[in-house]
């Protein structure tokens, strides 16, 4: 579990976080949305010490983030898994060679544990037998998923996703949440999503955290959100006649 207490964060006259608090649960697919410029990403980064917070904590399993010195702040850093925007893959690297960064960077494991780690992460995200292959020679879903094996290649307790169907089809998207949920299960990770895709939200939105303004402006599930009556989230999640009619078409169903 991550717990967010009270958090603001400036840059300089700007105020972006407005005492934001909220709880990240163990084993659920928590999903942080909101309008660009709201703040969201700036609160994944505090989240993760990429910015320091001006008031607040930060704790990870009650252990407090924001009070760690450099050496502490480490050790949490090698339990949280990192899928990028655009996968962040070394174009001169192999495939598995990109999975076994993190181990070579953190671990004493040996070249031969380092690759048979590789090879069970690159074939719990279906791609047994790729290890050779160059990022460029991946389709863009291949690439996704490359990346989520290097995120969990050091089994990590947390594991943050930052726009993961960025780029992708919609099949290939419904594959990578679908991956994202069971691994999530499978190891029970805190799992964090930054994402726009509404499709998202609704397949596999355990936990919803939607900033407005830099405030935690609502909080739910992928049911919740259906039914909700809050005018800023309908605003912006059924912002087109189309999804207002799924919308209508779900809570239907709902009864």
């Amino acid at each position: 579990m991550i717990k967010v207490e009270n958090v603001n964060k400036s840059f300089g006259a700007n105020h972006v976080l407005h005492d934001v608090s909220t709880e990240f649960q163990k084993g659920k697919v928590n999903l942080i949305i909101g309008q660009s410029g709201s703040g969201k990403s700036v609160l994944a980064k505090c989240i993760v010490g990429l910015h320091e917070v001006d008031t607040g904590g930060i704790f990870f399993d009650d252990r407090n983030f924001t009070e760690m010195n450099r050496g502490q702040r480490t050790d949490v850093r090698k339990e949280i898994g990192m899928l990028f925007q655009g996968s962040a893959l070394f174009d001169s690297m192999t495939v598995e060679q990109n999975v076994m960064f993190p181990l070579m960077m953190f671990t004493k494991m040996t070249k031969k544990e380092m690759q048979m780690r590789a090879d069970f992460c690159l074939e719990r995200v279906n791609l047994a037998g790729r290890n050779k292959l160059l990022p460029s020679e991946c389709s863009g879903g291949m690439q996704k998923r490359i990346g989520i094996a290097r995120a969990i290649s050091m089994n990590p307790k947390y594991l943050f996703c930052d726009e993961p169907n960025s780029g992708l089809d919609p099949m290939t998207a419904i594959l990578i949440d679908g991956l994202i949920k069971e691994i999530t299960y499978e190891y029970e990770i805190t799992t964090v999503v930054i994402t726009h895709d509404m499709n998202s939200v609704i397949e596999i939105g355990d936990n919803v955290i939607f900033i407005h303004k830099g405030q935690n402006w609502w909080q739910g599930d992928r049911k919740s959100i259906i039914t909700t009556e809050n005018k800023e989230i309908l605003e912006f999640v059924y912002a087109s006649e189309f999804m207002k009619e799924i919308r209508a078409s779900m809570q239907q169903a709902l009864g």
